[in-house]
């Protein structure tokens, strides 16, 4: 596959039964095929997507000072900000050329979860900073539902197998800030080659070249959204559950051609997690004499923790 293929989630969600089938087959071809598509039709307005952008630019232009006073020790990078160069790709040495903020999950009914999960990090220097990021969080995990509700459909289980996994799930919004590039890199890139842990994840800022996907034939394909849309892509707990019927695929962040370098690039990906107690077993009916099962039982948070040592965000 040279292109990622597009699909509307107002046909999943229109009521109308052709409508909906036709976007399961659709989204389950891709996630089987490239492990991409783009989005449209989902649940962030125009207003809220502009009024984001405006908030974390202005959190990335403060002074450095300023930002290193959200960086919080000993949480793995779960929550506030990190700063730049930090987050290495697995194995790989190298820091990502990009600092990030972490907002992590609103947390309702659940005095378990809410000691199991940091606070979220409230920042003094900007009103709405906060509550645009929080209005932003709801939203992408209201879309990540209804897509996962297509895929339970695709792996032939019941509509809403994921929704009590979900809920209170994990997950991060991770607005990032690639600054302009004063310096030729040595072998660092603005994200180096990497497949992302979680079910799902959603992306803003997907509108200029710069992700690449790398497909079945080893050739990197350009991942470019229309502004209207999200990129979607599976990730290695989905993979793992479903046996790898649905591809968590590889993908990278290059640096701009020279010319580009003084200017930034920011993109916001949504890291859809479910519960840390959700089993990652390999569903049994992705699993026959053709497809035996590829990997052992874990759990979601287990595999979660060996994963962020291995990113370098937390020390084994």
């Amino acid at each position: 596959m040279s292109a990622i293929p597009s699909v509307n989630l107002e046909d999943f969600i229109s009521g109308d039964p052709a409508r909906k089938e036709k976007f399961i087959k659709e989204i389950g071809d891709a996630f089987e095929d490239i492990g991409f598509v783009a989005l449209s039709g989902h649940f962030l307005s125009e207003k809220l997507v502009e009024d984001l952008y405006s908030e974390i630019k202005d959190f990335f232009n403060l002074p450095q000072e300023v930002k290193d006073q959200y960086e919080i020790e000993g949480i793995g990078g779960q929550r506030g900000y990190t700063s730049f160069g930090k987050e290495h790709a697995k194995g790989r040495k190298e820091g990502d050329l990009k600092e990030f903020w972490h907002f992590g999950q609103y947390v309702e009914n659940d005095s378990k979860l809410e000691k199991e999960y940091p606070n979220n990090v409230m920042v003094k220097e900007l009103d709405r900073f906060n509550e645009v990021g929080k209005e932003t969080y709801k939203m992408l995990e209201k879309t990540a539902k209804y897509v996962l509700r297509a895929l339970a459909l695709h792996l032939d289980l019941e509509e809403t197998y994921f929704d009590d996994y979900i809920k209170n799930g994990n997950s991060i919004l991770r607005p990032i800030h690639y600054p302009p590039i004063t310096n030729e890199p040595k072998n660092a890139v603005r994200a180096a080659a990497h497949g992302d842990i979680n079910l799902i994840t959603l992306l803003m800022g997907a509108h200029g070249k710069g992700l690449q996907v790398k497909n079945h034939e080893g050739e990197w394909v350009d991942a470019i959204a229309r502004p209207d849309q999200l990129m979607i892509n599976v990730g290695d707990m989905l993979s793992r559950l479903s046996n790898n019927k649905l591809k968590s695929t590889i993908h990278q962040v290059v640096n701009p051609p020279r010319e580009l370098w003084g200017t930034s690039r920011y993109s916001v990906p949504f890291f859809m997690h479910p519960i840390s107690g959700m089993p990652l077993n390999c569903l049994e009916n992705c699993v026959d004499e053709s497809n035996p099962k590829l990997y052992e039982d874990i759990t979601a948070g287990e595999f979660l923790h060996e994963r962020l040592i291995e990113l370098g965000l937390i020390k084994s």
